[in-house]
């Protein structure tokens, strides 16, 4: 496994607000569960903490540090290996959906 695939303590987490995965506790709610989540340094729409990235203003949703196990940077994209489709160049767009089957 790469260095950039292990999982880390969260005491080294980043605090410069880069989304990073996370392992969310198992607790009375639910199982564990991974997310991914950035650090805030607080807003008016909340304190300093971890956020989901699912987060919106006024709809917060923070973790607190016990309820976080353990993080790991996003996982790289390697684009000499990645395999793209072609571009769509149909001229109809009615093929598009399906729709043309």
């Amino acid at each position: 496994m790469e260095e950039t695939n292990r999982w880390r303590n969260m005491r080294t987490a980043p605090k410069d607000g880069s989304r990073i995965l996370v392992t969310i506790r198992a607790s009375e709610q639910g199982p564990g569960a991974v997310d991914l989540v950035y650090w805030s340094n607080g807003d008016r729409f909340g304190a300093d903490g971890w956020r989901s990235s699912d987060s919106t203003p006024g709809l917060i949703v923070a973790y607190a540090e016990p309820e976080l196990k353990c993080w790991m940077p996003l996982p790289g994209v390697n684009l000499d290996a990645m395999v793209r489709p072609p571009a769509w160049e149909g001229k109809d767009e009615k093929e598009l959906d399906g729709s043309g089957i």
